[in-house]
């Protein structure tokens, strides 16, 4: 539970630095410059989220169950994890999806980790997902009171929507079709 607990320190450490202290970030980021600043964050992110994987590998079974899901629960899980791909895709593929949802990336957070946590219900799922969670609410309620960096990928188009429609429809279909049992090692059919 410790590796968990440490690595969402170090994930969400860094991951919330926008959120809790923006004029901070930015001076930092003057400071050492933007490729050190984003070499480090990045540097920081992958350890803490390394860690957040190892230590839920381990903890996974182990852990108590805090409620257990009724089973009718699975299908709403997966209506809705439906938006979830082409939101991640629509975040870096600019168009009337992205421009109507405002902050894909978040929305696609919120949406995985709720439905998630709807099916787990384990405390150290609760942590993880719960986490998740919190951290995405959060940050997409500070976005409102500060300036937004732009993100990079694709030049605004019309076709950036359905390749990330498409493109997400695809991916789900994929997951649900037994990529998720074996990343994950729980298979969503059957």
């Amino acid at each position: 539970m410790s590796l968990v607990v440490t690595g969402l320190i170090l994930f969400f450490g860094v991951h919330s630095i926008s959120i809790l202290n923006d004029p901070w970030r930015e001076r930092m980021s003057n400071k050492l410059g933007i490729w050190p600043w984003k070499g480090l964050y990045s540097l920081v992110s992958i350890i803490g989220f390394v860690l957040l994987i190892q230590g839920y590998g381990l903890a996974r079974f182990d852990s108590e169950f805090l409620y257990l899901p009724a089973p009718w629960l699975k299908h709403l899980t997966m209506l809705l994890m439906i938006p979830v791909f082409p939101l991640l895709l629509a975040t870096y593929l600019p168009g009337k999806i992205s421009a109507f949802v405002r902050h894909p990336m978040l929305l696609a957070t919120i949406l995985w980790a709720f439905s998630h946590l709807l099916v787990n219900g384990r405390l150290i799922d609760i942590l993880l997902f719960g986490s998740f969670f919190v951290w995405a609410v959060l940050d997409l309620v500070s976005m409102g009171r500060r300036a937004q960096r732009p993100l990079p990928g694709a030049p605004d188009s019309k076709v950036n929507d359905f390749v990330a429609l498409i493109g997400g429809l695809a991916l789900y279909a994929v997951f649900v079709g037994g990529l998720h049992a074996v990343l994950i090692g729980v298979p969503l059919v059957g």
